[in-house]
């Protein structure tokens, strides 16, 4: 069921509740939960917020805090399954879902009460009709009930009016009137119910597979729950900030089209210019300001050199294939050509001239066409607060990515998660600056690890995907996202360097080492270079491709591009998925 009075049909019956949040761990999820903790905290309301990573987690999360809430709100996490199926709550139990993932579980979709998908039904793609995927199995009951009772009238019932000195005879009388049929035409009524029925049933998972076909994103969870607070008249600029953190992860992570986040950007300006106009914070060091402007698909360089930002961006070292010595070479006529001396493009960004920092936009954005950048220019939004603190929502997402990832042996997911929701607050700028550090040392390994790569020619192709297989377990590549960026990173390196014409067209499985002692390992899928949507294919093919090779697949994550499987399974797997996919 879906709602879309969020102010009334959802805060509201949350007033004075107790309510578990269960978030998932990805950066919009954050910011949707930070933005929602501030609402909570304004009217006084008891919470629990709960980090989880998987289905597993979601299930031991609720049954473990399941005693004493009645309300429980799932961010980014839950749309995709049959909640109620998965959870088997009591019956007084409600479910609030405001999960960006698509598609929706259909189940999710038709519950009558138990689940309540925040959103607006008219913006979701090709939901199917209730008639044809659910079917009416009590009329079919009934006709079966029908043919026994007629059977039962054959077989012994016609003496029964006789005995009763008339009394029957209305009875008798309405069931001469109903014409009888013979065994032959039961059975063949029988018959063609059992066709239709099998008809609809492939019918139905024609249309439940076209539907489940692709796994994509929708709306920013971030931005819709900001866009509650504002009808609550509790908005303000750092709830607002975190809303733009939480798009920008999805445009940067290639969740969603470019031509989205357009979209969303008059919506979020308007907001910034509400907001500007409203607060009277005269204090500088404390007042915050939000400005959108142009900027550079460049990697963290305000807190970076030049050259390193340029070489550890995907964009930009794909286009100008950094990792050889003819693309080093190209990047130092860029520069010369810029007018930036090449010892102010290796200090740190915040240490060079001032007069170079303010035109080095300009300086980028006039030969980007030349040495073929052009979409290295994009809209985004900086925050300034003080006199030297200046982030662009790039900066904060690559930062809590970074934070995310960093799980040690003494530091568990549960502890990221509090680091990263810390981050996004403005007293704990310290580990936001953590966060950067952390992210550059995280950039830096992927593109060691891509030139590696494409130097040992270790991308290979099935004709129908390319794989590459990390043979060692590694400190940065055994998380998802980090896997992710690789393989992002390495297949853009390799459609750049190959002179295979169709590889443009062809998607990348990446694979790395998870648990040496269990034997398992993370998959990961990538759509191909060409592919002008975000939307994913894997989820469906890794499910048939295990199916067919008899593999025993974790589809844990709620991104069904990524799973694990056991590493003496992988290349059965690969196999199966090959002659899926030809």
């Amino acid at each position: 069921m879906f709602i879309q009075d969020l102010k009334n049909d959802f805060y509201r019956q949350l007033i004075g509740k107790r309510i578990l949040i269960i978030v998932n761990y990805d950066v919009d999820a954050i910011c949707a939960s930070k933005i929602l903790q501030s609402l909570f905290k304004y009217d006084h309301m008891l919470y629990t917020v709960v980090p989880i990573m998987g289905v597993t987690g979601l299930k031991r999360a609720y049954s473990e805090h399941q005693a004493d809430v009645k309300y429980v709100l799932l961010i980014n996490c839950g749309g995709c399954v049959d909640i109620v199926e998965l959870l088997q709550p009591a019956e007084d139990v409600t479910f609030y879902i405001c999960d960006s993932h698509r598609p929706l579980d259909v189940c999710n979709v038709y519950s009558d009460r138990q689940v309540c998908i925040l959103g607006d039904p008219a913006l979701e793609e090709n939901i199917p009709g209730f008639e044809s995927i659910f079917y009416d199995s009590e009329g079919e009951d009934g006709d079966d009930d029908d043919d026994e009772d007629e059977d039962g009238d054959e077989n012994g019932d016609s003496g029964a009016g006789e005995s009763d000195d008339g009394n029957g005879d209305g009875d008798s009388s309405e069931r001469v009137r109903a014409p009888k049929l013979s065994r032959m035409q039961k059975h063949e009524q029988r018959i063609l119910r059992q066709r239709a029925r099998r008809q609809w049933e492939s019918e139905r998972d024609r249309i439940m597979f076209d539907y489940t076909q692709f796994s994509y994103y929708g709306r920013s969870t971030a931005l819709y729950i900001f866009e509650l607070a504002w009808k609550l008249s509790k908005d303000n600029m750092d709830l607002l900030w975190w809303a733009i953190v939480g798009i920008s992860e999805q445009l940067l992570l290639g969740k969603i089209e470019s031509a989205a986040y357009t979209l969303e950007l008059e919506n979020i300006q308007s907001h910034v210019s509400r907001l500007t106009n409203k607060t009277n914070d005269q204090n500088t060091m404390s007042a915050s300001k939000i400005n959108f402007e142009n900027d550079l698909h460049l990697v963290l360089y305000r807190h970076w050199t030049v050259t390193e930002s340029m070489r550890y961006s995907r964009y930009s070292a794909c286009k100008l294939k950094l990792w050889t010595l003819r693309g080093e070479k190209r990047l130092h006529e860029l520069l010369v050509e810029m007018g930036l001396p090449l010892v102010h493009a290796r200090q740190t960004y915040s240490a060079m001239d001032l007069i170079l920092r303010k035109e080095f936009y300009s300086m980028v954005e006039q030969l980007a066409e030349k040495y073929g950048i052009p979409d290295i220019v994009y809209g985004t939004f900086t925050l300034s607060y003080g006199y030297r603190s200046r982030y662009a929502a790039a900066d904060y997402v690559y930062a809590l990515l970074a934070i995310l990832q960093s799980v040690k042996k003494h530091k568990t997911p549960e502890d990221c998660f509090m680091e990263a929701s810390d981050a996004l607050s403005r007293q704990h700028k310290q580990l936001l600056n953590v966060g950067i550090d952390n992210a550059k040392l995280l950039h830096a390994a992927i593109f060691r690890q891509v030139q590696s790569c494409l130097e040992a020619h270790q991308v290979h192709s099935t004709g129908s995907f390319f794989y590459y297989v990390l043979q060692e377990e590694h400190a940065f590549f055994s998380y998802p996202y980090a896997l992710a960026l690789l393989a992002k990173f390495v297949l853009h390196g390799h459609v750049a360097t190959t002179r295979v014409r169709q590889a443009p067209d062809l998607p990348l499985i990446a694979t790395c080492p998870l648990d040496a002692s269990q034997g398992m390992c993370l998959l990961v899928g990538i759509a191909p270079v060409r592919e002008d949507s975000p939307k994913n294919f894997f989820g469906k093919a890794f499910d048939q491709a295990a199916q067919k090779s008899k593999t025993n697949l974790l589809q844990d994550f709620f991104e069904p591009s990524i799973v694990q499987l056991r590493q003496s399974d992988l290349t059965r797997f690969l196999d199966a998925l090959t002659v899926l996919l030809t």
